[in-house]
């Protein structure tokens, strides 16, 4: 993700997203919004789901009160429309979503104070449409260790690459 001071993006963050559970997944996986989203969940699986939010990582030692929830969503029927529950996400950092029922589930919300942030596509880039002058980039990803410090650039006229190296012990893929 990339602050700058000046100018707004070409394509606004989301102020709203769907997140789906299915087959025991949050599905996106990971998703990026604006402060102030709301996230609309819809439970596609047969089983019910205790979908728990709270902030993630180091964050969740001096979150505070608020910021976190719960939703008890009931199973889909067969045949009908999955059931829904809807949250706001006003708090800007990562948040970890779970379920109390399937300990197995796991996603994420990133909540960017910065209106400049991207996910990465599979090939692990984002692309970026940052006004020039200096900027700070910031790479969050699910299972890093630890934060990585932010990288100072300066950006001009051309396209600009940054570099930065994950610190990251990822979970084993379910079948």
């Amino acid at each position: 993700m990339i602050t700058a001071s000046k100018a707004a993006p070409s394509r606004p963050l989301p102020k709203e997203v769907t997140i789906s559970q299915e087959k025991m997944r949050f599905v996106p996986a990971v998703s990026l919004v604006a402060p102030g989203a709301k996230a609309h969940f819809v439970n596609n699986d047969p089983w019910d789901h205790h979908v728990r939010a709270s902030a993630a990582g180091v964050a969740q030692f001096d979150a505070g009160p608020g910021g976190s929830f719960e939703l008890m969503i009931s199973g889909k029927p067969e045949g009908k429309p999955g059931k829904t529950a809807d949250a706001i996400f006003d708090k800007p950092g990562a948040v970890l979503l779970g379920c109390h029922l399937h300990n197995s589930m796991r996603g994420h919300v990133y909540v960017s104070d910065s209106p400049w942030a991207a996910l990465t596509g599979p090939d692990g880039l984002a692309m970026l449409d940052a006004p020039d002058g200096a900027a700070s980039i910031k790479v969050w990803h699910a299972d890093q260790l630890i934060d990585i410090a932010p990288l100072q650039v300066m950006l001009g006229d051309g396209p600009a690459k940054a570099t930065l190296q994950l610190n990251v012990v990822p979970r084993r893929k379910r079948i």
